[in-house]
């Protein structure tokens, strides 16, 4: 019986390998100047330290509207604060993603819920698929790439500019529109089977970021945030990204 089981789990190990290496995207060469808007991405990722602004924020999930101001605190790799402001006093929702975890505090429910920081919990409280250092680069209007990258290709021009389509190592797909010149992105597209994505950058004549609009209507989910006041490369305190939850606040786990 022990030799049977152990058997019947070499042999599903041996066809969930099989599988992986079946569905897992094949390399392919990546061209000049696939290689170069790569490089620019990067490099303009790379200089990226952080950004704080004031933020209006307008959402519609499903038939529901929300429209709040706040105040966005971001710092590379991936480090976030949201905080959504109240006429008087202090915030009334506070969200912070930091040293692996997720934490979220509504002042009005006197209610904490806190969880590991990956793409699961980010869904949970935000309604994006995204890990955190994606959720910095989206915010933050930069690209680094994927780690695993199988395929890269550059798009002809079309109404928005040129573009780079890329695909990972689990098959995920993106396409970003970009300037050659400066990598600057103008817009992000994210496709997958769990979360696809169109964000919409704005920006000045000078490139500076102004805000997004997001249109992710599988997932039921509109919105844009407009940037006021905002300020790049300016130190934040680590402490602003760590969430202090009241005492008698109820505490749950993100699930």
């Amino acid at each position: 019986m022990a030799r049977r089981r152990l058997s019947s789990l070499l042999l599903f190990l041996q066809v969930a390998l099989l599988a992986a290496c079946a569905t897992a995207p094949p390399r392919e060469p990546i061209s000049d100047d696939a290689r170069r808007a790569l490089a620019l991405l990067a490099e303009r990722y790379g200089e990226f330290t952080s950004l704080r602004a004031l933020a209006d924020v307008s959402l519609k999930k499903g038939g529901e509207r929300q429209r709040l101001q706040g105040v966005v605190l971001i710092k590379a790799p991936s480090s976030v604060r949201l905080e959504a402001l109240s006429p008087f006093g202090p915030p009334l929702m506070v969200l912070t993603v930091h040293e692996g975890q997720v934490a979220t505090y509504d002042a009005l429910a006197n209610e904490a819920h806190v969880g590991p920081a990956n793409a699961e919990t980010i869904w949970t409280v935000l309604r994006l698929r995204l890990d955190p250092d994606d959720l910095v680069s989206v915010l933050a209007g930069r690209f680094a790439g994927p780690r695993d990258i199988r395929s890269a290709e550059m798009v002809a021009s079309d109404a928005v500019g040129p573009s780079l389509e890329l695909v990972d190592g689990a098959g995920g797909r993106q396409r970003v529109w970009l300037d050659l010149a400066t990598g600057v992105i103008q817009q992000r597209q994210i496709f997958g089977s769990r979360f696809n994505a169109l964000i919409r950058y704005r920006r000045d004549g000078a490139g500076t970021l102004s805000g997004l609009d997001l249109d992710a209507a599988m997932s039921y989910i509109t919105g844009s945030i407009t940037y006021r006041n905002l300020v790049e490369g300016q130190p934040i305190d680590e402490e602003r990204f760590t969430l202090t939850i009241p005492k008698g606040a109820k505490t749950q786990p993100i699930r």
